[in-house]
């Protein structure tokens, strides 16, 4: 197999430009062409890495045909809107590309079925990227949790809020939860069988009103800036997420609760952003008393996420690794969720069941 894998970036916003300066800095891959149809991106994206090596022979191109006969680009990096993923991904893979995108895989189950079919019928590598789980803290939290550092599971809890930037694609269930659901997905090794969802809107109202419920967020029906959304899991276990764009208090926190302590992913904690609170409750009499606490902040290998991310894709297609952290299989579980989770939230917090 070839040491290099030639790429195209499809997207030059926030996330795309990450993507491409983690792929022209990686030995492993030769960043062949940047895909972006804002001219104003597109020319500053040149600008920013103008500096970098190797950077005056990447195309900068406005139109994705050039892309699809280019023998010399093996795989294609999309970080668009959610709604475009489903045409380019499908366009890709028909092209015989290898494809990382950015998370959701799509707005659509049925759309992300068809997406990892089609991928294993032209027998190409299909990625999303789930930042979050190559976080060190979360590779570190599950390893904890295997070792039982917390007892017997009782709940779980987390809180992703900041005041902006608000979405007008997607209302913040779909902004935000993904993150927050993979984590306690791949903490569990377990995944939901059933949710609630609740919200308030109060930017983007849309015309509400006799407007069908759907599987997906509509801005004609109005985009939530909150939501409360508790997932059920097998064997009793409760999580509760708590997403808002409307607020200032900026939180990236994360918890499972056992019998004998805490893990908390506190994201906003650039000391210790991992840390095992130990404690227990032992009965004495009619009381309940705390015992055996202690904090402990647990060491974090080095790395940036989005950098192993890259790490993994390129391994998968250069050398066959396993992507089973974040195949499209795994992508498609997410989007399922998301949309029982929108039934819910339409139907003003109604229990959905998951199939």
């Amino acid at each position: 197999m070839t040491d290099r894998l030639g790429l195209a970036v499809f997207g030059a916003g926030r996330w795309g430009t990450h993507l491409i300066r983690n792929f022209l800095e990686h030995p492993r891959s030769h960043l062949k062409a940047v895909v972006e149809t804002n001219p104003d991106l597109l020319a500053a994206v040149g600008d920013r890495f103008a500096s970098y090596p190797g950077w005056a022979e990447v195309q900068r191109v406005s139109d994705s045909r050039s892309i699809w006969g280019n023998p010399d680009i093996g795989a294609v990096v999309i970080a668009t809107p959610a709604a475009s993923h489903f045409e380019l991904v499908r366009s890709a893979l028909l092209a015989g590309k290898h494809v990382l995108v950015e998370k959701p895989l799509t707005l659509d189950v049925a759309e992300c079925e068809d997406l990892c079919t089609l991928a294993q019928r032209v027998d190409r590598r299909l990625m999303v990227d789930h930042t979050y789980l190559f976080h060190p803290a979360v590779e570190a939290g599950a390893k904890a949790l295997q070792s039982g550092a917390i007892g017997d599971r009782r709940y779980g809890y987390a809180a992703r809020t900041h005041l902006g930037p608000v979405r007008q694609d997607v209302d913040v269930l779909w902004d935000l939860a993904i993150h927050d659901i993979a984590i306690f997905n791949h903490w569990l090794q377990s995944t939901p069988i059933a949710l609630q969802a609740k919200g308030q809107t109060w930017l983007q109202r849309g015309r509400g009103a006799g407007l069908e419920v759907t599987d997906r967020p509509s801005p004609a029906a109005g985009l939530a800036d909150l939501v409360w959304l508790t997932l059920y899991y097998p064997e009793q276990f409760t999580a509760t997420i708590h997403l808002a764009w409307h607020n200032p208090d900026r939180a990236r926190r994360l918890a499972l609760v056992g019998t004998r302590g805490t893990l908390v992913f506190d994201e906003m904690n650039a000391r210790s952003p991992l840390t095992l609170w130990a404690g227990s409750l032992e009965q004495s009499g009619s009381q309940w008393l705390p015992c055996n606490q202690s904090e402990q902040s647990i060491e974090l290998a080095s790395g940036e996420p989005l950098g192993r991310v890259c790490d993994q894709f390129l391994a998968g297609v250069l050398d066959g690794a396993p992507l089973d952290r974040s195949d499209g299989s795994i992508g498609t579980a997410l989007v399922r969720l998301l949309a029982a989770a929108s039934r819910s939230l339409a139907r003003q917090g109604e229990l959905v069941w998951v199939a």
